[in-house]
């Protein structure tokens, strides 16, 4: 069995040996840019074994993104720019600065008031790093985030400053009011317009998502996944029933999906 103590270390060891001269061929071809895909993709089979209540594979997939973390610093070392311990020291010390109310005293007493202080203290040191423009509470949300993700975050940071609406019933006249203006745009046929008010659609939906307490990327997610379980059914229907599913009618598509619906 090998010691829990030494295990991060071992990792870090074995990762040096990956990509130093003798290693792997393809682990010394990487570069920062070349493994952004699979962090990504790594990123995201963490978030479906959660999905899947799969502890198992959930172990694996950290394992994964773990690897890819320690991957990165360590072709950062090799460029001389930092190692891993300084991305360990790093997100030590801004714990230790974003959680005043715990190490020292800061007296937040609600989840509130510790989001309110933790982007209060983010600007500050966004600020201090960014010297050459003013700073802003959008700094540091991710552009490559998923749209419905980034949206909500956006979202959030305006609320927290009071940039918001006063009361759910406000938000849903908002999205009925951007729901016309599609409508308006549609008999146009102005395509740059379509677009353009189908984007205010949807943020105005994840606005909405928001005063209601849900998550509108993991909602649309399980959305996709339930379509996809009774998709899969009528595939199955279809295979017991010697049938091509491009052949059948939606007829009889639909008498399928319904009984995936039932299930």
């Amino acid at each position: 069995m090998q010691s829990n103590q030494n295990a991060f270390e071992r990792l870090i060891d074995i990762m040096k040996r990956l990509i130093e001269p003798g290693g792997c061929p393809w682990d010394r071809e990487q570069t920062h840019e070349s493994l952004k895909p699979y962090l990504i993709e790594e990123s995201y089979e963490v978030c479906e074994a959660i999905d899947r209540g799969d502890f198992d594979d959930l172990k694996e997939e950290l394992g994964d993104v773990a690897l890819q973390i320690v991957f990165h610093a360590e072709l950062a070392r090799r460029a001389g720019r930092f190692d891993i311990h300084d991305v360990l020291n790093g997100i030590c010390n801004k714990l230790v600065s974003r959680h005043p109310h715990v190490f020292s005293n800061g007296g937040a007493k609600t989840s509130t008031e510790v989001l309110a202080r933790w982007e209060e203290i983010k600007k500050v040191e966004k600020s201090a790093k960014k010297k050459d423009r003013k700073p802003s509470v959008l700094d540091g949300i991710p552009r490559e985030m998923p749209a419905l993700a980034y949206a909500c975050r956006i979202q959030e940071r305006a609320a927290n400053v009071g940039f918001d609406w006063d009361k759910t019933e406000d938000v849903r006249a908002k999205v009925i009011e951007e729901w016309q203006e599609l409508e308006e745009a549609l008999k146009s046929g102005d395509a740059e317009m379509i677009d353009e008010e189908f984007g205010d659609l949807l943020f105005a939906i994840v606005n909405y998502s928001r005063f209601a307490g849900i998550n509108p990327e993991q909602s649309l997610r399980k959305t996709i996944m339930k379509f996809q379980d009774r998709f899969r059914h009528i595939e199955k229907r279809a295979e017991e029933q010697a049938k091509k599913i491009s052949e059948m009618s939606l007829s009889e598509m639909d008498v399928f999906w319904n009984e995936a619906k039932k299930m």
